[in-house]
């Protein structure tokens, strides 16, 4: 299949729009897609994307709120609603309060779910572990999964008992 633009190339990208309910399918090249992307990007940039975001998942605050200030690089949250993008890491901490919320909107989640490092060490392991086994009994207890709670709990005390242990060589 040829790239419906240059009708040169073989298509390896193949997009779907819908616009007014109308889907339209296009099947680009790369350098033609790369094209595309530039283009959409102008149109609708990912800043937009996240100053509307935090535009919409704003709860109605005095405004004083609205001028929180980072202390590091003196961004104010409003020009972060009007930019979509943050000055700099501290911003993450001056506007943790109004960034959970977009970040939940966004991701699902205010907390990293995704992958770990494949080489990781045996203490973060373990920890990341108990974490974890924390966050399930806590979900048992919510549900009134007495029996499973119990389960885990005695998993936790295990766990907390070995780490706990003096060590023989």
């Amino acid at each position: 299949m040829l790239c419906d633009i240059c009708h040169k190339n073989p298509a390896t990208v193949h997009l779907t729009e819908i616009v007014d309910n109308q889907m339209t399918e296009l099947h680009l090249c790369e350098e033609c897609a790369q094209a595309k992307s530039a283009q959409m990007e102008q149109q609708f940039g990912l800043s937009d994307l996240l100053a509307g975001m935090a535009e919409f998942s704003k709860p109605q605050k005095e405004a004083q709120d609205l001028n929180a200030k980072c202390s590091n690089c003196g961004l104010t949250y409003t020009d972060f609603r009007k930019i979509g993008r943050l000055g700099c890491g501290e911003c993450y901490t001056s506007f943790r309060k109004y960034l959970a919320p977009l970040l939940k909107r966004i991701h699902g989640s205010n907390q990293h779910l995704g992958k770990s490092p494949l080489k990781i060490s045996r203490v973060i392991k373990k920890k990341m572990d108990l974490q974890e086994l924390r966050n399930r009994l806590k979900t048992a207890i919510e549900t009134e999964a007495f029996e499973e709670a119990a389960k885990i709990r005695d998993k936790i005390k295990e766990i907390e008992r070995k780490a706990n242990e003096p060590r023989t060589l």
